[in-house]
């Protein structure tokens, strides 16, 4: 039986984590934690997370998995069946935080849910986060963040003005709300630490960081009936803000929406008079004139190569960038020098190389320690340490499909 690793000096190695969700939202939550050193054990059906099927994979080994369930451990446990249930409630006697995301009613139908488990262990902190929350008339609709993307008013707000609403091309929403969760975690583990000593549920619905990101809108609306429409790349409160493309094929992201920034850009192009051009005199008016500036800018960048457009930008202090994709990503010496990009040694695929974790604590920093697991690779060891089950009793419960 391989030894438990001993504790380091991340900051949150004294939390362990129970993850028994499936997909993205709440296993990403999982994923902060475990960046920062939580125990995170990933309680996975025997027939292992569906995330394991989706998406690339090499040599059999998904690779998405590898990012998602980093740091992670993996013991395997069918909730459906009563031996599984009640060997969650004994893990949850061990445990600071269980997040999951089953559809609205299911962990109260296996006598899992928050009631039950905080009578196990009052010290509880549960994340729960579905489609549309655990009240409402929507809450026990089935759904995923393409749905949150729909309904948030994000999708609505992006594309090209004459053309269809877009969905985003990577989980966005589960993504927001996974990291939302993680927050909202430490909050409630504050407060039990500092004040009540007592755990408590956390209902997140996928939709509601999404919105929460899109900030005006909503009071817009409220106040002037303002209803936000596409605009492609454009924001309706700053300009010039826009993608150009190069003549060389490249494109390039523009912001310029303080004054300073602007006056920078018009040096930049030889083109100081537009500092005193009244169209563009300052935000407000730029804004009512975005066609015009966008104009002017596309003509200069179309006419130098990216390369060009960058140096001259960049000198000049104004905001410019080019617009990558993930082979530009690996090869940018900027994220090389800050390790955005960081290899793995991995027992199935050799060194992978994945996002590193972010943010830089500078007394405690986050670190991955090694890409997601094989299916039930730790059962054994969580099972044996700390719930003092026998290789018998083990034995028992794979004959019985429990584990």
């Amino acid at each position: 039986m391989t030894p438990l690793p001993r504790p380091d000096d991340r900051p949150l190695t004294n939390i362990r984590v129970l993850d028994v969700a499936s997909f993205v939202a709440a296993p990403m939550a999982a994923m902060w934690l475990a960046d920062f050193g939580a125990d995170v054990v990933k309680v996975e059906h025997p027939r292992g997370d569906m995330v394991r099927s989706w998406g690339s994979t090499k040599d059999g080994v998904p690779l998405f998995w590898k990012v998602l369930s980093r740091n992670k451990k993996s013991v395997t446990l069918d909730l459906h069946k009563p031996k599984g249930q009640a060997l969650l409630k004994r893990l949850v006697e061990k445990a600071d935080v269980l997040v999951e995301n089953f559809r609205t009613g299911t962990m109260a139908a296996w006598g899992l849910d928050y009631p039950h488990l905080a009578e196990v262990n009052p010290r509880l902190v549960m994340l729960s986060i579905t489609a549309f929350g655990q009240y409402g008339p929507y809450s026990h609709r089935a759904g995923f963040g393409t749905l949150a993307e729909a309904m948030s008013g994000y999708a609505n707000v992006t594309g090209e003005p004459d053309g269809p609403p877009l969905l985003p091309g990577f989980p966005l929403a589960d993504a927001v709300a996974g990291l939302c969760g993680a927050y909202e975690v430490m909050v409630a583990l504050h407060e039990r630490d500092t004040r009540t000593g007592r755990g408590q549920w956390i209902d997140l619905a996928l939709y509601e960081p999404l919105m929460t990101m899109l900030g005006h809108q909503f009071i817009d609306y409220d106040q002037l009936g303002l209803v936000a429409e596409r605009m492609g790349s454009r924001l309706p409160f700053a300009a010039p803000r826009n993608t150009f493309r190069t003549k060389d094929g490249r494109w390039i992201a523009i912001s310029s929406s303080s004054q300073s920034v602007f006056e920078r850009t018009c040096r930049a192009i030889s083109r100081p008079d537009l500092i005193t051009d009244v169209r563009f005199a300052d935000n407000p008016a730029r804004t009512r004139n975005h066609e015009v500036i966008d104009g002017i800018l596309a003509e200069w960048i179309g006419a130098h190569t990216a390369d060009d457009v960058l140096t001259v930008l960049n000198e000049a202090g104004a905001a410019a960038a080019p617009v990558y994709d993930v082979r530009d990503v690996f090869r940018d010496p900027h994220f090389e020098a800050r390790q955005n990009i960081v290899t793995i040694p991995d027992a199935e695929l050799g060194d992978v190389r994945m996002q590193n974790v972010a943010g830089r604590l500078s007394r405690t920093p986050g670190r991955i320690d090694h890409a997601g697991p094989r299916l039930g690779e730790h059962t054994a060891t969580i099972y044996g340490h700390l719930l003092g089950l026998t290789e018998a009793d083990l034995e028992a419960l794979r004959r019985e499909q429990v584990i």
